[in-house]
C-alpha cells in the first residue's frame, strides 16, 4: 500500500469553493484503478490548510494510472488554480509501527 501526502495551501476566502471543488473531483480519482481511498482535512489551526491523503495499491497506480489518464486535466482544471504555493506531493511505504 503506499499513501500519497500533500499540505494544500488554499488561497485566503476560497475555502469554500475548494471544498465544493473537492466534492466535484472526488469521483475522478476513485475511478482510478489502485485507487483504495482519499481523505481531506482541513487544519484547525491553519485554517485555509489543507492535508491530502490518497491510499493507492502502488506508486504507479498513481503516478502513470491517474496522472496519465484523460480525467487528471479536469481534476486539475477543478483544484489547481485554489493552491499558493503549488502542493509537494509525497509517496509513503507501509507503516513502521505494528497494528494492533
Amino acid at each position: 500500500m503506499v499513501l500519497e501526502a500533500a499540505i494544500l495551501n488554499v488561497i485566503p476566502g476560497e475555502e469554500a469553493a475548494f471544498e465544493d471543488a473537492m466534492q466535484v473531483a472526488r469521483p475522478l480519482i476513485a475511478a482510478t484503478p489502485g485507487f483504495v481511498a482519499i481523505d481531506v482535512r482541513r487544519c484547525m489551526e491553519t485554517t485555509n490548510r489543507y492535508l491530502l491523503l490518497v491510499q493507492w495499491r502502488s506508486l504507479e497506480d498513481h503516478t502513470v494510472g491517474f496522472r496519465q489518464s484523460d480525467r487528471f486535466p479536469r481534476w486539475r482544471e477543478l483544484l489547481h488554480h485554489f493552491y499558493d504555493p503549488a502542493p509537494v506531493v509525497q509517496h509513503y511505504g507501509d507503516s513502521i509501527l505494528p497494528k494492533d
